[in-house]
């Protein structure tokens, strides 16, 4: 029988045994908060983010790292816009700023979730013709000055859904078609390229792309409708994507000729690319340019990045597409090099279909942009505010009007000319439409013989054989080694003419940098391949680029102080 003082004993050793398990417990607890807290510390440390390189995987490491906020992120970008596009080189990427990018990044920051969605707390430029409720949507026309449009446009909704932080939107060739004056409009002005402040940065997407070169932020979308993605991120150093027709939506798109364009992404990296494809795609039950139903989107296209994609590809090329410039064309020829030693089998090709030679490619090109821009536009115009015009014809009176023309930036007249020529074809109906719509045809009949006949998986060519515009020119010879500024009617050995087929077809073509100049301009190289092969086609760029690495920053931009984050 126990005893007072023995229950006494027992009770006191338990409760000691109790109380030496707590402590210990506590200790423990103590020591993995401070190993954890070392371990943060040093991960920290360890961890460095340059601005000026960093991805879209780089900065969710940075968030999840603790070592940026969202809202430090969007200030750093917004310091680089404040010192280098409306004053120093005056790069004019930007048309207009979002004022509520900061708020949008601290809501991000005080409810960031474990698990980050693909585009979370990254900023991104607009093209000035994607539709925003927040932001006004000129399509680069002073006469659509301040006009705010009743809905977002489908791929804003899902770039915001993915947690995209819109930072701003970009200048852009006026309603998307530069009639001799490369990226400029009568709301913007003219954007410059980061790499020669001399030169123009192509169109229409001109400000996405210098946007992008001068590293105003993460990526940012265009459209394409001649060249317009391609053009402009080879010009620059970047990647673009211009995929097949109609998978992503053109709804709230400010429409060219839907037809033959198509909305993409612009970004530094074919994986950051990727990314945003991944995002913005989506297939238009109402779009007339929707290629059937063979195919669907991706959510997730970063899955066909392999660095051993180009291992026993066949890549075509077509002899007739070169020849515009020497050092673009050497560049080319080191490029089949290089895809050459990574495993791939080049194979020369021919491609031509009834009289639809590559130098036909502008006028067939043409004659579908001017009658589908008509009837076009005025459906867009009928949505917008009763300030505005509701007609192409209301639409020139207003860009003729004398204080606008008598401004810094007047609509440049070829535009108007060609405002006209739109109006002159009658729209859809017009002979000419008709004959170009079945010529389209027969051009993608070609592509596919020829992709059959030779066991193709893509073509390959420059993205442009020529080099960008010079803003100013001292004398007739310096115009020589650049595209000199024209119309859009096709010429003898246009510099665009091979990016045309892309948008005649519908097929997509991904450009990725290739090489540079001795004058230090980037050149970019085509991939292109049938309907729906954008998974083989980033597989191919993919490898090419991880291959090469030849992108580098333009010395315009150099970095700002506190663009290293991280580290010691």
């Amino acid at each position: 029988m126990q005893t007072t003082e023995s229950i006494i004993d027992s009770s006191t050793d338990v409760k000691q045994s109790e109380v030496k398990k707590s402590i210990d417990e506590r200790s423990s607890r103590q020591t993995t908060r401070t190993l954890q807290k070392s371990l943060a510390s040093a991960t920290a440390k360890l961890f460095t983010l340059n601005l000026e390189t960093a991805t879209i995987a780089d900065i969710h490491l940075a968030f999840e790292a603790k070592t940026l906020t969202v809202e430090q992120l969007v200030q750093l970008y917004l310091n680089r816009i404040e010192t280098y596009d409306k004053q120093g080189p005056a790069i004019n990427a930007l048309i207009s700023i979002n004022p509520n990018a900061l708020a949008t990044a601290r809501l991000l920051d005080q409810f960031m979730p474990q698990k980050l969605s693909s585009l979370y707390g990254i900023p991104i430029i607009l093209k000035d013709n994607f539709n925003t409720i927040d932001l006004p949507t000129t399509g680069g026309s002073a006469v659509l000055a301040n006009s705010i449009p009743p809905e977002d446009a489908v791929v804003v909704k899902r770039l915001k859904e993915a947690g995209a932080i819109i930072l701003g939107k970009a200048n852009m060739s006026e309603f998307a078609l530069s009639a001799g004056r490369l990226g400029y409009s009568s709301q913007g002005g003219l954007t410059l390229n980061p790499y020669d402040l001399n030169r123009d940065a192509s169109g229409s997407s001109s400000g996405s792309a210098a946007a992008i070169a001068a590293n105003f932020a993460v990526f940012s979308t265009g459209s394409d409708t001649a060249g317009s993605i391609r053009g402009p991120a080879s010009f620059t150093g970047l990647v673009g994507i211009k995929p097949t027709s109609g998978l992503i939506s053109p709804k709230g798109v400010i429409p060219l000729a839907p037809s033959v364009e198509a909305n993409g992404p612009i970004a530094k990296t074919v994986t950051d690319a990727a990314i945003g494809l991944g995002v913005m795609a989506g297939l238009s039950s109402n779009n007339s340019a929707t290629l059937g139903s063979i195919a669907k989107p991706f959510k997730d296209y970063t899955q066909f990045l392999d660095v051993d994609a180009l291992k026993g590809a066949r890549i075509g090329i077509v002899r007739d597409f070169l020849s515009g410039n020497p050092e673009v064309d050497q560049i080319f020829q080191d490029a089949l090099g290089t895809l050459s030693s990574l495993g791939a089998t080049v194979v020369e090709v021919k491609l031509s279909s009834d009289g639809l030679a590559v130098d036909s490619y502008g006028h067939l090109l043409d004659s579908i942009i001017q009658s589908e821009f008509f009837p076009q536009i005025e459906t867009y115009l009928q949505t917008l505010d009763d300030a505005y015009p509701k007609t192409l014809k209301a639409l020139i009176e207003a860009s003729l009007d004398s204080d606008l023309m008598s401004s810094n930036t007047p609509v440049n007249p070829n535009r108007i000319a060609l405002y006209q020529a739109s109006i002159e074809t009658g729209g859809l109906s017009n002979s000419e439409y008709v004959a170009a719509i079945a010529q389209r045809l027969d051009l993608q009949d070609a592509v596919f013989s020829t992709f059959s006949l030779s066991n193709l998986d893509a073509l390959v060519y420059p993205t442009v054989d020529g080099l960008p515009s010079l803003t100013k020119a001292n004398n007739s010879n310096e115009l020589k080694d650049s595209i000199f500024p024209h119309d859009f009617d096709s010429i003898k050995n246009d510099p665009y003419r091979v990016g045309y087929l892309a948008n005649l077809t519908g097929f997509p073509d991904i450009t990725v940098p290739a090489g540079f100049t001795q004058s230090a301009l980037p050149v970019g190289l085509s991939f292109f391949a049938p309907a729906y092969s954008e998974p083989k086609l980033l597989g191919l760029a993919y490898a090419f680029e991880q291959a090469t690495k030849v992108r580098r920053n333009p010395v315009n931009t150099p970095p700002l102080f506190g663009e290293a984050i991280g580290g010691e």
